[in-house]
């Protein structure tokens, strides 16, 4: 099987074929305009896939096919928006009417809305040919339709918003940056009050906070609206939609603001497109490489159910180098099928209702991505429910009994402590009231739930101290807040190996957010031993070490049972 991909040597393009490096009986001919960089890219490829660089501009692509006969053809050369754009002086469709001609399979990872809805006028065609011409065959839409699929079972499907947040390290093409500016502060087309609309691109920003179950969240970012294909193609797949809305979160959050800022500047003075400014912001961003090595994507829904509001969430985290890869997963999968025998429809579409979220599950295996679903719980639900959703379920029996706090509890037990050497140390212990060192001391936790959180006080042998845990608002979005005094800490709950493991993320004195390379830290945990409730608290910081550990085992008290 041949594939001509254009813009092989790119970034979509590029993913791509080293994802389908592993095929024997594969050839990938990879084009572009340079020659040069085409070679460099082929001759770096290890694998089983036979690929072949290849100078090609698409306005020769008729020419190209007639000489290279290829099974097919995938697009990843953009920016589909000038292709689409009605001035662009050419023919936005060039390259779909010649795979028809040619009676060519065709894919494309377009993310231009105006393209990939105007796809299916070429429906009949297609289906005279006998081929498929599938548009928009990445994240944007084909992964969200499938997880809308999911999110909507047993619901009247009402609004939708989704955002995708990619890693600083991810590498960001100039074909991308072009496709950005170029909607920037230009009319989007999107659904709202069950009227299509239009807003500005890039001017409208939403906080959101993208959280797997029992996995350290992202830190709560800004994503801005952008023109997507979801946008215009969601709608008609799910009658009754009334909202629907889509944003990318890039970080730096500055070089984010100022495009907000120019987006806002055109929409108002009526300026010229931004496209110019594309190679500045390219290079800019490629050298702002700093933060965690971490992206996601999340796709958020309400509507009703059962007679009753519902609220459900879809969160993905992508670790290390593996997030890049998402957007070319889906022709990936459709490749392997086609190269089992199992081929698309024939006729032109977007590409929407090609693959299903198991089949992503099955890309997602193996890698550092993670998927979960929430359901928001009610406001009777138990503060660490309400954080942790189903990952809670993962725990041992004791842990989820603790946590499972309706009315007041007291659980007691057995503990050690040992204490820091250091003046500061000793300070702090004495200001916050942490028990002395010992090797063993009887210890109580009396745990006092409320409508703003819980209240645990701790007595070692009459030693005690308080904390009050809450859910955490805004920048401490899914992450539970513990408040010593003036001092609050945003802590992630991590679910690993039958354990529940505390995580520093953010922390704050008298409400002001204090610097992330002084955040006290330890290796904080709760885990079950023989049928009991073990804790392992460590608190140490930067510059001054340890300040207090302590361990131990607890059990209800009698009558007091949280649950």
């Amino acid at each position: 099987m041949k594939i001509l991909i254009l813009g092989g040597y790119g970034v979509f393009g590029g993913r791509l074929a080293e994802l389908l490096a592993d095929c024997p009986g594969l050839e990938l001919l990879i084009c572009g305009r340079d020659a040069a960089k085409a070679r460099q890219f082929c001759a770096r490829q290890r694998g089983g896939t036979v690929m072949t660089p290849l100078a090609l501009d698409r306005s020769r692509i008729a020419e190209a096919l007639r000489m290279q006969a290829p099974d097919m053809v995938v697009d990843a050369s953009g920016p589909f928006q000038s292709y689409a754009a009605q001035n662009a002086g050419h023919d936005p469709w060039l390259v779909i009417r010649a795979c028809i001609a040619a009676r060519i399979d065709y894919m494309d990872f377009a993310d231009s809305a105006d393209f990939v809805f105007a796809v299916p006028e070429f429906d009949q065609a297609a289906r005279e040919a006998g081929i498929f011409v599938l548009a928009g065959v990445s994240s944007f839409p084909v992964l969200t339709a499938a997880v809308l699929r999911r999110l909507s079972q047993g619901m009247e499907l009402r609004s939708v918003e989704g955002g995708i947040a990619p890693s600083p390290y991810a590498g960001i093409g100039l074909n991308v940056m072009r496709a950005v500016v170029s909607y920037a502060g230009a009319p989007v087309k999107l659904t709202r009050g069950g009227q299509a609309v239009t807003a500005r691109g890039l001017t409208e920003s939403r906080r959101y906070t993208i959280t797997v179950p029992g996995r350290v969240p992202l830190r709560n970012l800004r994503f801005s609206l952008v023109d997507v294909p979801d946008l215009q193609v969601l709608p008609p797949e799910f009658p009754g939609l009334q909202e629907i809305w889509m944003g990318a979160g890039p970080v730096p959050e500055s070089l984010h603001r100022i495009l907000n800022l120019l987006a806002k500047l055109r929409a108002a003075l009526s300026l010229p497109s931004l496209v110019p400014l594309a190679g500045l912001f390219y290079r800019v961003l490629n050298l702002m490489k700093f933060g965690e090595h971490r992206g996601g994507m999340y796709v958020a829904v309400t509507g009703r159910a059962d007679g009753r509001e519902v609220s459900r969430s879809w969160h993905l985290l992508a670790e290390g180098d593996d997030g890049p890869y998402i957007p070319s997963m889906a022709i990936e999968a459709l490749v392997r099928r086609l190269l089992q025998g199992e081929r698309p429809a024939p006729g032109a579409r977007a590409a929407t209702a090609e693959l299903e979220l198991e089949d992503y599950d099955r890309l997602f295996a193996g890698r550092t991505i993670y998927t979960g679903l929430r359901d928001r719980p009610g406001p009777e639900a138990p503060l660490y429910e309400r954080i942790l959703g189903p990952a809670l379920a993962g725990l041992p029996d004791p842990i989820r009994r603790l946590h499972d706090l309706h009315r007041p509890a007291s659980w007691s037990g057995e503990a050690s402590v040992r204490r820091g050497r250091g003046l500061i140390a000793r300070l702090l212990c004495r200001v916050f009231g942490f028990p002395p060192e010992t090797a063993q001391v009887p210890v109580t936790v009396r745990f006092t739930p409320g409508p703003e959180g819980e209240v645990w006080e701790r007595d070692f042998g009459g030693r005690r101290f308080r904390s009050h845990q809450s859910e955490g608002r805004g920048r401490n979005s899914r992450l539970i807040v513990e408040r010593f005094g003036p001092f609050s800490f945003g802590i992630a709950l991590v679910v690993e190996k039958g354990q529940l493991i505390l995580r520093p993320r953010r922390w704050s004195f008298l409400g002001i957010p204090m610097p992330k390379f002084l955040l006290p830290n330890g290796h904080t945990f709760e885990q079950e031993s023989d049928g009991q409730f073990q804790f392992n608290v460590e608190i140490a910081a930067p510059l001054i070490g340890l300040i207090v550990a302590y361990k131990g085992h607890l059990q209800p008290g009698q009558g007091s049972d949280p649950g």
